[in-house]
């Protein structure tokens, strides 16, 4: 990193400001070239001129200089402050590239602030998210985690494993010695706790993994029972052909919508029956596959029927999902209701409309449910990569137990070293280059 980087910070399109960031051992040399200035003051905000190679005036812009290692990256930083356009700040950064500066990788600011110690992994993927952030519960939680509140988590877990580790091998040491039960005791305590709060953490996240990433909703239900006059009428136009021929959603239809504060992901499904065409075959599957997956389940009954054997499958596929993530809408209830309700009892969200008259109860259910998703103060994983790290080391401290309990402490202290490196995953990795590079490409460019 002996190099010095240079990007645009600012997405591309017209604006009133574009920011350009330099960081690395040449950024002040060359914004003093710029600028032709004598000096910039540490944190002080200087209005200046800026001027290209050949000495051409460029704009006059705010020039802030941020000295290492009290900076982002932990290196001299730069950043000039533009007018914003498709020009000015392509022509200072060509200018920058012409004084043999390096145009950075994407993501190769904040990859240099975690390899200078400025942040953690856990903090570096919070900052890449929150850009991305689909509601404000889940720019929210990623405000915590830049805080450090996961760090801190983990390295409060981290020196409770070393305990637990110290303890062993002083248990192993002095095996012939009489070990106080107080110790033992101890480190039995220590044990159920971390699992207690690995499990929570860990269920937790999963649950609510849709406030980052946005919520994926599934309309699920036989053909012909309003599915997709559901999705119209929540979107307000006609994006599914409505008609009454049976099977005339062959595929997924998917599209995204906001309800309340939060971004969906919603998909209107083939109706679930005994197919014979292949395509529509096909298509059925797909709608399984989105139930399996989806963070909800509208699952549509058409009021005016009696329940048949294509409605009996799909109450058989939501008998196995969470009910409290199936909301059970009983649609055309403005016509003479014959479907036997009793069906239903275990499923504690249930709706009655007319889709071709309103939704609106739909979406209020739907938003007061990712809403109670969304309170939660728990603290929470961002990414899969944090979950999968974390489920490793919950597996290693369940394994753990039993060579606790028979007092084989060579096995015991192999498990807790290896839920020790699976928590360094999320936060400090050090040996995994190729994941650090292969994680911060995805970053934006000037991130």
């Amino acid at each position: 990193m002996n190099d010095t980087i240079a990007a645009i910070a600012t997405a591309t399109g017209v604006g009133s400001i574009a920011i350009v960031r330099v960081s690395g051992p040449k950024a002040l040399e060359v914004a003093l070239k710029i600028t032709k200035k004598k000096e910039l003051k540490n944190r002080v905000a200087t209005l200046t001129s800026l001027y290209n190679y050949k000495n051409e005036l460029i704009d006059r812009a705010i020039v802030l200089y941020f000295q290492a290692p009290k900076s982002f990256t932990g290196e001299n930083i730069v950043e000039f402050q533009c007018h914003g356009g498709f020009v000015v700040a392509q022509e200072i950064l060509d200018t920058l590239l012409a004084y043999n500066i390096r145009l950075a990788q994407p993501g190769e600011f904040t990859k240099r602030a975690f390899l200078n110690g400025k942040i953690d992994l856990s903090e570096a993927e919070a900052i890449a998210k929150i850009i991305e952030s689909k509601s404000v519960e889940g720019a929210k939680v990623l405000a915590r985690q830049i805080k450090g509140e996961l760090k801190e988590f983990i390295e409060q877990a981290r020196e409770k494993l070393l305990l637990l580790l110290a303890q062993s091998e002083v248990m192993i040491d002095y095996a012939e010695e009489d070990i106080p039960s107080s110790t033992y005791n101890q480190m039995h305590s220590l044990l159920k706790e971390l699992i207690e709060k690995l499990t929570n953490i860990v269920t937790s996240s999963q649950r609510r993994k849709g406030i980052i990433e946005g919520f994926y909703l599934a309309i699920i239900g036989r053909p012909n029972v309003g599915k997709s006059s559901i999705l119209n009428k929540m979107l307000n136009y006609n994006r599914a052909i409505v008609s009454d021929i049976a099977g005339t959603t062959r595929d997924s239809i998917e599209e995204q919508l906001k309800i309340g504060s939060h971004i969906v992901k919603i998909a209107d499904t083939a109706g679930i029956r005994n197919a014979n065409d292949v395509i529509e075959k096909i298509g059925v599957e797909r709608s399984i596959e989105w139930m399996q997956n989806a963070d909800l389940i509208i699952a549509v009954f058409d009021a005016s029927q009696s329940l048949n054997s294509e409605d009996k499958k799909v109450l058989e596929l939501l008998s196995k999902q969470e009910k409290e993530k199936v909301i059970i809408v009983f649609n055309k209830i403005d016509k003479a209701s014959f479907i036997e309700f009793e069906n239903f009892k275990e499923f504690p969200n249930q709706i009655k409309l007319s889709a071709k008259k309103s939704v609106d109860l739909l979406l209020g259910k739907i938003e007061a449910i990712l809403n109670r998703l969304s309170l939660s103060d728990d603290l929470m994983l961002i990414s899969n990569r944090q979950i999968e790290s974390a489920k490793k080391a919950l597996n290693a401290l369940k394994e753990a137990k039993e060579p606790l309990e028979n007092f084989e402490l060579e096995f015991f202290s192999y498990y807790i070293n290896e839920a020790l490196t699976a928590l360094n995953e999320i936060s400090k990795p050090y040996q995994y280059e190729e994941l650090l590079d292969k994680m911060f490409s995805e970053f934006c460019l000037g991130k």
